[in-house]
């Protein structure tokens, strides 16, 4: 997974400089660079020339933010194979997570065209090299298609993070997911992929626990309100939020963080077949609450809300969701701002100021209690959609508050999950959107509440 490491071996020189730093350059080499125009400009890249070959490399930081993605072009840009020391270590710790970002490929069915050039890291950045890996896996997760990545193989996927790192894991299936996940077998039991809850648990007994509840529709073609086949085209990412949540808790557990760590996926298909959920069906819940489906096609919160309920069992400290919820967050805020819900203000300024400090932001929306009463049923205690056209982002996360005990801090993560075109570091296909951010608010939370 990590073939871009420089594990031994020569390794040449790799510059990285801003525009004014380019008289600290080898002067013998000041010359050529002055000939070849190079000006340090972000993303220049300039291979240096010496007596027997290739000398090093420069690469032009620019004049703004120096982020991971100025180095994620490097492991193509670079000559296939080749091995690379930063000359600058005070940069390594961005450059390893742009350049690990940048190597990854989805090669399961297509051998990659090149393999990437590789990077030389010291010691002491194994938490850098822990999200890369997350991140590798939770691209991995969502690119696979949805005949190979069903609920079963979703789960075992839990399971297998759970024996890398000395977790517990169950995995709830048959009649136990019918009589304890109602809202879960309901959505999942019109598929022959069977539904089921993969249960990780980690961490001392003293320590804090997380819950973590992703949702994990393997495919969703919307069920009897069928989406149109052009809506269907992406629904492999649909169990984005469950690999995000993955991806975090593997980080937090190669980190050894001071916490327990309960990380719930609902892994279901929303399929089309005599046995599916129909509209207007009334579902009884884990918490009890009877749910009228005003619309089989959201049916993310209706697995979430048995997560939350189980999870809110467990008596955690924290409770975070995430999912790839609803179009109307990606309407207001695009593919790459995933939307933020929180009930406590403590934890909301942690995750923001966790997603600010990795780069990745976050956009905190209201839980406008106004229009709580969107959500009213004349057959059950609520229904599964509002009564109205609007705020669809907001009215999902009051539905999910709905299961949230009072007192329990929550936060909500409504995400997108893929990239829609390719940018450095950041490949068309699935993304681990908001996994670093929420892995530094997380820390961030746990280092005030310790010193509360």
């Amino acid at each position: 997974m990590l073939d871009f490491l420089a594990t031994g071996g020569a390794t040449l020189p790799l510059f990285a400089v801003r525009p004014e730093g380019l008289a600290a350059l080898p002067a013998e080499q000041l010359p050529f660079l002055r000939a070849s125009g190079f000006a340090g400009r972000a993303g220049q890249l300039q291979l240096l020339p010496g007596s027997s070959g290739l000398a090093g490399a420069v690469l032009g930081l620019g004049e703004g933010p120096i982020e991971p993605w100025s180095f994620a072009s490097l492991p193509d840009a670079l000559p296939e194979g080749s091995a690379w020391h930063l000359v600058d270590q005070t940069l390594i710790r961005p450059a390893l997570l742009g350049w690990g970002l940048g190597a990854y490929r989805y090669i399961r069915f297509k051998s990659p065209q090149r393999s990437p050039a590789r990077l030389a890291v010291p010691e002491g950045l194994g938490d850098v090299l822990a999200e890369i890996r997350a991140i590798h896996r939770v691209r991995d997760l969502i690119n696979t298609p949805a005949n190979l990545l069903g609920p079963a193989e979703l789960a075992e996927a839990v399971a297998a993070l759970a024996a890398e790192h000395g977790a517990r894991c169950r995995i709830i299936e048959g009649p136990e997911l019918a009589q304890g996940f109602p809202a879960v077998q309901a959505v999942g039991g019109g598929s022959p992929r069977a539904p089921r809850v993969a249960v990780l648990e980690w961490g001392s007994a003293e320590a804090p626990l997380i819950a973590l509840c992703g949702k994990g529709v393997c495919f969703d073609t919307g069920g009897l309100d069928l989406k149109p086949s052009s809506a269907m085209l992406r629904m492999k990412k649909d169990m984005g939020g469950a690999a995000v949540l993955l991806g975090v808790a593997e980080v937090l557990m190669a980190r050894r963080s001071a916490c327990r760590i309960l990380l719930l996926v609902g892994a279901v298909e929303n399929a089309i077949s005599g046995r599916a959920f129909r509209p207007l069906d009334v579902i009884r819940t884990r918490r009890g609450l009877t749910v009228e489906v005003g619309n089989t096609d959201a049916e993310g919160r209706l697995v979430l809300a048995d997560l939350i309920a189980f999870a809110a069992e467990h008596e955690p400290a924290l409770l975070i969701d995430a999912a790839t919820l609803t179009g109307a967050a990606r309407i207001a805020l695009g593919p790459d701002l995933p939307a933020l819900f929180a009930n406590d203000e403590g934890l909301a300024a942690a995750l923001l100021s966790g997603a600010e400090a990795a780069g990745e932001p976050l956009w905190r929306l209201p839980l406008h209690a106004g229009y709580e009463s969107w959500l009213e049923s004349k057959v059950a205690d609520l229904s599964n959609v509002a009564g109205k056209p609007m705020a669809g982002a907001i009215v999902a996360a009051l539905f999910l508050r709905r299961f949230v005990p009072p007192g329990l801090p929550w936060a909500h993560i409504d995400l997108y999950a893929w990239n829609d075109s390719a940018r450095p570091g950041r490949p068309e296909g699935g993304e681990a959107t908001g996994l670093r951010a929420l892995v530094a608010g997380i820390e961030r939370w746990l280092t005030k509440t310790r010193a509360s």
